[in-house]
């Protein structure tokens, strides 16, 4: 068995919920010239109890994912690459 790749890593989960995530940017104003998967390079992703939390990103916004559902998106600044607790960018309801 292989690993997988950022990119693919990216790819599916984007295209699990890819109509959420245009919504999602289009809400927040996000959107710009439109929804390329292609611009998201980069990916962070840990577990807190049994929930996923993933941060989908390109050079301009971050998608911040529970489990397979996009929940917020934000316009991307490396600061959250290095913070200890990523989601404290976003604003959400934390589900318990």
């Amino acid at each position: 068995m292989s690993i997988p790749t950022v990119e693919a890593a990216i790819n599916e989960l984007m295209d699990w919920a890819w109509h959420q995530v245009e919504e999602l940017l289009a809400k927040r104003g996000l959107l710009g010239d439109g929804l390329a998967v292609e611009d998201y390079t980069g990916v962070l992703s840990w577990l807190e109890g049994v929930t996923r939390y993933t941060v989908v990103h390109s050079s301009s916004v971050a998608v911040l994912f529970v489990d397979t559902t996009p929940v917020d998106a934000i316009e991307f600044h490396r600061d959250l690459l290095g913070t200890d607790d990523p989601k404290a960018f976003f604003s959400f309801g934390i589900r318990a």
